[in-house]
């Protein structure tokens, strides 16, 4: 018997692989294009966290790189997946609502993907093709 795993959609073979390729492409996706030049944080973008309110710019510098860098790279892999996504979806909630704020939709778009993303694999995990799957079956969880 096939097992449902989100409203009506069925955990098969084909659904892991898809779950799996698109959080590899997002993972790296955003590590790479955008998390890689966040750490160690710039003077600039240090400056730029201070500028949108946030108290204690260097440590909310930090944060953002390591989740736009290290979470995504976690989450590319499937290792601590949701709480990976979570400060993925943390750090792209600020992008897409707080620096985004008064630019038109277009700017603000990869943000909201990306956030959009991150909500999907903490409410459904990484799947059957990861290291927390791997993990879980080698453990007996």
């Amino acid at each position: 018997m096939k097992k449902l795993l989100f409203a009506g959609i069925e955990n098969n073979y084909t659904t892991d692989i898809s779950l799996a390729l698109l959080r590899l492409f997002t993972g790296l996706s955003l590590a790479l294009a955008h998390g890689k030049d966040k750490i160690p944080p710039s003077d600039g973008f240090i400056e730029h966290t201070a500028s949108l309110g946030f108290p204690l710019p260097h440590f909310f510098a930090w944060a953002a790189g390591l989740s736009e860098f290290g979470g995504a790279l976690l989450l590319a892999f499937g290792l601590f997946t949701r709480p990976a996504a979570f400060f993925v979806a943390s750090t792209m909630f600020v992008a897409s609502f707080i620096n985004h704020a008064n630019d038109p939709y277009g700017a603000a778009e990869k943000a909201f993907l990306y956030l959009a993303l991150a909500l999907l694999y903490l409410i459904l995990g990484a799947g059957r093709f990861s290291l927390d799957s791997l993990f879980r079956r080698k453990l007996n969880i």
